[in-house]
């Protein structure tokens, strides 16, 4: 992960520590050590996290999955043939796996 401050929290580190998670980041000034993700995240940031208002936690998540399901299953990336990713995972008409809240692992 890059060393963007939502990434360097000690609650972070906490979060991970507590769920077995190792966190490996990216060397700082070195954005092309991960250039797929450094570009997911400007995305992320620029069309979800700065375009909204998060009114509470429940918001928040509902605001995040709505934008999730946009970039896998309708949105065409031209990494892969200006196709959503959902139709490389999946039949056509499929849907990506529910969020957490709907009993199943979100992806």
């Amino acid at each position: 992960m890059d060393n963007g401050s939502e990434f360097i929290s000690r609650d972070m580190d906490l979060w991970a520590y507590q769920r077995g998670v190792t966190l490996d980041f990216s060397r700082p000034g070195k954005p092309t050590d991960n250039a797929f993700i450094e570009a997911f995240n400007r995305k992320l940031r620029s069309e979800c996290l700065n375009a909204h208002w998060f009114l509470s936690l429940q918001d928040a998540c509902e605001k995040l999955e709505q934008w999730r399901r946009h970039y896998n299953e309708d949105r065409p990336h031209s990494a892969i043939g200006n196709i959503p990713p959902i139709m490389l995972a999946n039949s056509p008409g499929a849907t990506s796996p529910l969020g957490p809240n709907k009993g199943q692992n979100s992806s």
